[in-house]
């Protein structure tokens, strides 16, 4: 996926945070790695799981959330797409 791409999902202007956003991108991609789903950007649904971890982890870098004694989870709607890619 194209920085670019990337970018506007996010709303970003100009190319300070370029280095971020392509750090962001990089993990996204081991983190559904690690989750049993191949790097495919054939596939909108990947495209979209991506989008949304970049977007998850560049607006909320620094904050932390805990409800119940336990972490705050990815967004109900990632979890999903999660569950989506693992069965094709």
């Amino acid at each position: 996926m194209e920085k670019e791409e990337l970018k506007l999902y996010l709303r970003v202007d100009g190319s300070e945070e370029d280095s971020l956003i392509t750090a962001l991108q990089m993990s996204a991609e081991e983190y559904l790695t690690k989750e049993g789903i191949n790097k495919d950007y054939t596939k909108e649904l990947y495209k979209l799981a991506i989008k949304l971890l970049v977007v998850q982890w560049y607006e909320y870098r620094a904050v932390v959330l805990f409800e119940n004694n336990c972490m705050h989870q990815l967004p109900y709607n990632l979890d999903a797409i999660i569950t989506q890619l693992k069965k094709v």
